[in-house]
C-alpha cells in the first residue's frame, strides 16, 4: 500500500502537522526534526498528492514558465533549473509557450496571458526574454495578482523581482579578450531585434572598442536574430571583401558564431589563424563545432532555478522585491587566435 502522512508521522515520532509542514519546507522546524522526516519520507516512498494539498491550502502547486524564444537550449536550459527549483519546493512547473505573430501588438500579448492563465491555475510566473520586457505581459499578470519573477529584463523595474546577468560586462570583457590578442578590426552580429540582451551586448561591445580608441565601422555590424542561418548570412557579408574583412567575428550568441565558423570554413578562411571567432552562451554547439568556440558561459540554469527560489522560499516570503545578479564566465577555446602561442 502507498504510503500516507500518517505512516511518516508514526515512524518520525512527530505530529501530522510537523510532517505537512516540513514536506511544504515551511520555517520553524527543528534541523534535526526536518532531517528525520524526509528521511522517514524517502524510505517509505512517500509523495503528497498535490490535489489533496491544493483544496487543503487554496494553492495550485503549480509554476508556469512562460516563453517566446527562438533558442530552444535557452529555454530547456532555464526549464531545467526551474523543474530543480520546483521539486525542492514541492511544486511542479508548467512550460507554456506565448507565440504570437510578429506584428502583434502589446494588448494583444495582455490578452493571450489572460487567456492562458485564467485556464491554467498557477500560484506563480517565471517570465523569459523577450516577454521579460513586455509591459502587456506584466500589466496582465499584475492586474490577475499573480507572483511573477522576471528573467533578464533589460533594466530594474520598480517593485518587481528579477534573476539577471551583466550582459554588457560580459560583452566588454570578450571585446577587451579580442583586443588584447591584437585585433583591431572586429566585427559583430547583433541578436534578435525583440530581446533586450541584443541592445546589451552590443552597448558592451562598443564600449571596449570606444576604450581602446578603435572605430566601430557599420560595415563590420550586422543585424541577426540569434538563429544560425542569421549567422550565416551576416557572416557572408562580414567576409565576402577580402580588402574589409575583420579579423575577429563576435556573435551575439553561439548559434550564429556557429554560422560564421561554416562560412569561413566554405571561403576557405582558417579559424583560428585568419579569424577568430566568439559567441555567448556556452551551448553544448560550443564544444562540437571544430574549432571549439571562444563564448561567455552565462548562468542559464542558475536562473531559472533562482526564479524559483525568489518565488517559494519561505525564507524570502516577506522581503520586497529582489534582483539576483549572477555571474558570467569567459570560456576561452581554439577559436579565438591567441597570438604567439
Amino acid at each position: 500500500m502507498k504510503a500516507t502522512i500518517t505512516d511518516v508521522a508514526k515512524v518520525a515520532g512527530v505530529s501530522m502537522k510537523t510532517v505537512s509542514r516540513v514536506l511544504n519546507n515551511e520555517p520553524n522546524v527543528a534541523a534535526k526534526t526536518r532531517e528525520r522526516v524526509l528521511a522517514v519520507a524517502t524510505e517509505l516512498k512517500y509523495s503528497p498528492n498535490l490535489a489533496a494539498k491544493g483544496l487543503a491550502s487554496s494553492r495550485s502547486y503549480l509554476l508556469a514558465l512562460v516563453y517566446d524564444n527562438p533558442s530552444p537550449y535557452y529555454i530547456a536550459k532555464i526549464q531545467s533549473g526551474a523543474i530543480d527549483g520546483c521539486r525542492k519546493f514541492g511544486y511542479h512547473l508548467v512550460p507554456e509557450p506565448l507565440g504570437l505573430p510578429d506584428d502583434a501588438a502589446e494588448t494583444t500579448q495582455e490578452e493571450a496571458v489572460h487567456r492562458l492563465l485564467h485556464r491554467l491555475p498557477v500560484d506563480g510566473v517565471i517570465l523569459t526574454p523577450p516577454l521579460s520586457d513586455s509591459s502587456g505581459v506584466i500589466k496582465a499578470l499584475e492586474s490577475m495578482n499573480i507572483p511573477f519573477v522576471l528573467v533578464a529584463p533589460s533594466g530594474q523595474k520598480t517593485g518587481i523581482s528579477a534573476v539577471k546577468m551583466d550582459d554588457v560586462q560580459a560583452a566588454r570583457e570578450m571585446t577587451n579578450f579580442l583586443i588584447a590578442q591584437g585585433h583591431k578590426s572586429i566585427g559583430f552580429i547583433k541578436g534578435h531585434l525583440e530581446h533586450s540582451a541584443t541592445a546589451l551586448r552590443y552597448e558592451g561591445f562598443q564600449e571596449a572598442m570606444a576604450e581602446a580608441n578603435l572605430k566601430v565601422h557599420d560595415h563590420e555590424v550586422k543585424q541577426g536574430d540569434f538563429s544560425f542561418r542569421s549567422g550565416v548570412v551576416a557572416a557572408e557579408e562580414l567576409l565576402e571583401d577580402v580588402n574589409t574583412r575583420p579579423t575577429a567575428i563576435f556573435a551575439s550568441n553561439d548559434d550564429m558564431a556557429a554560422g560564421v565558423v561554416s562560412v569561413a570554413s566554405r571561403l576557405g578562411i582558417v579559424v583560428p589563424d585568419e579569424l577568430s571567432v566568439c559567441g555567448f552562451d556556452d551551448t553544448p554547439l560550443a564544444k562540437i563545432l571544430f574549432p571549439q568556440l571562444t563564448t561567455v558561459q552565462q548562468p542559464i540554469y542558475e536562473m531559472g532555478f533562482e526564479a524559483v527560489k525568489i518565488l517559494l522560499d519561505p525564507a524570502l516570503k516577506n522581503t520586497p522585491a529582489l534582483t539576483r545578479n549572477l555571474d558570467f564566465k569567459l570560456v576561452v577555446r581554439d577559436s579565438a587566435l591567441i597570438q604567439g602561442s
